[in-house]
C-alpha cells in the first residue's frame, strides 16, 4: 500500500505544476522508481497522480500567462521571459498533446470526413490510360 503521508503531499506538489523529480529529491521522500512502481501496482494511486498532474498542467499554463503579462520585471529581459514561456508550452505539448499540442483538424466542418465528388467514368478512363502507358514503357526496349 502507498503510504498516506506521501500521497497527499505528492498530489499537492504535482497540482502546483511542480515536477515529480523535484518532489523525490526532497529529504525523506521515495525515489521516482518507487513512485512509478506504486503507480503500476495501485490503480487508485495512479489515478490520483494523473489527476494531480492534469491540474498541474493548468497551473503551468497559468504561469505562462503570468510570465508573459509581467511588465518589464527589473533584471529580467524579454528574451529570458520568452524562453521561460516557450519551454513551458513545449513541455505541456509533450505531456498532454490533446489539450496543449498544436491542433490539426483533419476533415471538413465539425471534423466530418471531407467528401470529394469523383466522376467514376473519367477516373476509370484516366486509370486505364495510366496503366496502358506503364505497360508500354515496360514492353519498349530501353533506349540506352
Amino acid at each position: 500500500m502507498v503510504p498516506a503521508d506521501i500521497v497527499e503531499p505528492l498530489c499537492a506538489w504535482l497540482s502546483e505544476g511542480r515536477t515529480l523529480r523535484d518532489f523525490c529529491r526532497q529529504p525523506g521522500m521515495p525515489s521516482r522508481d518507487t513512485i512509478d512502481a506504486w503507480r503500476r501496482k495501485h490503480d487508485d494511486f495512479a489515478h490520483r497522480v494523473a489527476r494531480a498532474r492534469d491540474i498541474g498542467f493548468d497551473a503551468i499554463a497559468d504561469q505562462c500567462a503570468t510570465i508573459a503579462d509581467d511588465e518589464d520585471k527589473p533584471g529580467e529581459d524579454a528574451q529570458r521571459s520568452k524562453l521561460r514561456v516557450e519551454t513551458r508550452l513545449k513541455l505541456l505539448a509533450c505531456w498532454d498533446p490533446r489539450r496543449y499540442g498544436n491542433k490539426v483538424q483533419v476533415g471538413g466542418d465539425g471534423g466530418e470526413p471531407i467528401k470529394v465528388a469523383i466522376d467514376k467514368d473519367r477516373a476509370e478512363k484516366e486509370l486505364a490510360s495510366i496503366l496502358a502507358n506503364a505497360a508500354n514503357r515496360v514492353s519498349e526496349p530501353d533506349g540506352s
